[in-house]
């Protein structure tokens, strides 16, 4: 009778542990839920399809919102979203690819593929496109872009033309500036080096291999089931987006997909199904300038802590009329994405840390117990086409930055010499033993980098 009461006790007992994680799992997906929401509650975002998944159990896979305004169309789960630059992590892996498969290597100079593309004296290897490394400047950022990217006849060859005739930004390997011109000149390789366009490529030896059926590269007048049409969003204003041409795009950020498919890319690139062993950790692995600055950025993914100090792998996308985000936190193997169907004051990588800090613990920042004398001064450079200023002095508790003139600010230690400002990481580097000479800055949110010499 004892024993009958004990068993009996013991199987009441796992009820109720059972009934209590129930309930724990159920406050947790309505926090991630409320969470993913808000945005749209409060008319930051038209539309957003969110997910969270930990290793096998996904914690949340909801639409918020709509999908077309003008027709009051509500947010299917399996809307189809442009990802914007989220394509560069697929054109980095259609290289690495084609590299273990013996046709080219990361070490190739462009114009082995493109012999008349114009390096300006440069030694731009494949390594260079990939990390932003190269010195090319960005083409989207020039004023003709402006103009042709909703024309529908803007043609590939105009795209590169337009690259090619306009001057680096820097000698290849010096320094680190995001570049949309690399990544569309990948393409064009991809291309040379399988025998297949870009767009058979990715669509057959990635999409088809994984069971991707929702995903293709884009066609802006192709008529697609479920698709979410794109916004800009300012104050109260909503106005439909323009349709960006994808013929330019290329392997810089002409991929559609769902928030169910970017989860399946997600899971199979970590999870070492689409990558050798080798080339998955060279392309999750820091890069480094020429002098060995180590950067924020393997190849297609920003690498490193998150705002809350958590390892991660990264990347966002922005389109006329979108915004995404694909976020991996290998050490706890959760996947986090976030597609939205506007621009304007809503990041989506915001709502990413969000989410992961309902479900993650935060890593608490260790204070700097070094000497700040060597970082002390004030450093020059450019970055998101401005110019910047920024002084380095201290205070009680460490080095404090000012930018522009602003009030000066703490820093927050996060390794080595590299501190957190906000959102952008600020890596000083040295000069010989006379002290730093200058400092890079990356802001993994914004996809801004800047390089800042020191002033005398």
């Amino acid at each position: 009778m004892l024993r009958i009461c004990t068993l009996g006790a013991i199987a009441l007992g796992v009820v109720a542990t059972s009934a209590a994680s129930a309930q724990d799992r159920q406050t947790l997906t309505r926090r991630l839920d409320s969470i993913a929401g808000a945005p749209v509650k409060d008319g930051r975002a038209v539309g957003m399809v969110a997910a969270v998944i930990r290793g096998n159990d996904t914690l949340l896979l909801q639409s918020y919102g709509k999908a077309d305004v003008e027709w009051d169309a509500p947010m299917p789960v399996d809307a189809l979203f442009e990802t914007g630059s989220v394509a560069k992590q697929f054109t980095a892996v259609a290289i690495l690819q084609l590299r273990d498969a013996g046709k080219l290597t990361l070490d190739d100079e462009v114009t082995k593929w493109l012999p008349d593309f114009n390096a300006r004296g440069n030694r731009v290897t494949l390594r260079r496109l990939l990390d932003h490394t190269s010195g090319i400047h960005n083409f989207t950022d020039t004023p003709e872009f402006g103009t042709l990217v909703s024309h529908r006849f803007f043609p590939r060859d105009s795209a590169y033309v337009l690259i090619n005739r306009t001057p680096f930004d820097f000698p290849t390997g010096e320094a680190q500036r995001y570049s949309n011109s690399g990544y569309f000149l990948l393409g064009m390789i991809v291309e040379k080096a399988s025998g297949m366009t870009f767009e058979d490529y990715v669509e057959k030896l990635i999409f088809a291999q994984l069971g991707m059926s929702r995903s293709m590269t884009c066609n802006s007048l192709e008529n697609v089931p479920h698709r979410a049409h794109g916004y800009g969003v300012q104050g109260k204003m909503i106005a439909r987006a323009p349709n960006s041409v994808h013929t330019w795009t290329l392997g810089a950020g002409g991929i559609c997909s769902t928030v169910a498919d970017m989860l399946t890319w997600l899971k199979a690139l970590h999870g070492g199904k689409v990558l050798s062993p080798a080339s998955y950790t060279e392309m999750t692995s820091r890069s480094k300038l020429n002098d060995w600055i180590v950067l924020r950025y393997g190849m297609g993914l920003g690498v490193g802590p998150d705002g809350g100090g958590r390892h991660h792998f990264e990347h966002g996308g922005i389109l006329a009329g979108f915004r995404t985000q694909l976020t991996w936190y290998p050490d706890t193997q959760t996947g986090i994405v976030v597609l939205v169907n506007n621009t304007g004051p809503l990041d989506p990588q915001d709502v990413a840390e969000d989410l992961a800090d309902a479900i993650l613990p935060r890593v608490l920042p260790n204070p700097f117990t070094g000497d700040p004398a060597p970082l002390l001064g004030s450093y020059k450079g450019r970055a998101a086409e401005r110019e910047f200023a920024i002084t380095v002095t201290t205070g009680p508790d460490g080095p404090l930055v000012s930018g522009n003139g602003s009030p000066p600010r703490p820093l927050t230690w996060v390794e080595g010499w590299t501190f957190l400002f906000n959102d952008i990481y600020l890596t000083f580097h040295r000069d010989g033993i006379t002290g730093p000479a200058g400092l890079l800055g990356f802001s993994p949110a914004k996809g801004v980098y800047g390089v800042f010499g020191r002033i005398p």
